[in-house]
């Protein structure tokens, strides 16, 4: 069975750090471009970033980059979301997403919910 589950999620305050897990199973996810997502209540999902197959294949969006960083441990089958001086703003469902390089498969976490508060 196919399956992604994100971990790490939790309560954090204001300038704090949070490190997110997205474990693969069923699939081997060094073959796949990693991605995050977050979606806030009331907003859209907004994509964070990715990293593609190697780490220099890496982006971010320009309200996270500098602060948030992708990588992967292959060995274990999971990427990583550090995310550091976070923002209240930034409280929102945090997700990852697996797609295929090959073919059209793609995969979604059920997502992990971060919330930043004093």
């Amino acid at each position: 069975q196919v399956q992604l589950v994100e971990s790490g999620g939790g309560l954090v305050q204001p300038g704090g750090s949070l490190r997110l897990s997205c474990t693969g199973s069923g699939f081997t996810l060094s073959n796949y471009v990693m991605s995050w997502f977050r979606q806030a209540p009331g907003k859209e999902r907004e994509w964070v970033g990715d990293m593609g197959i190697t780490a220099r294949s890496t982006a971010y969006s320009d309200t996270v980059k500098g602060r948030f960083t992708i990588s992967r441990d292959n060995a274990k089958n999971t990427a990583f979301l550090q995310m550091n001086t976070l923002k209240p703003a930034e409280t929102a469902v945090y997700y990852c997403k697996a797609t295929s390089r090959s073919s059209s498969d793609n995969y979604w976490g059920q997502g992990t919910q971060v919330t930043v508060s004093s």
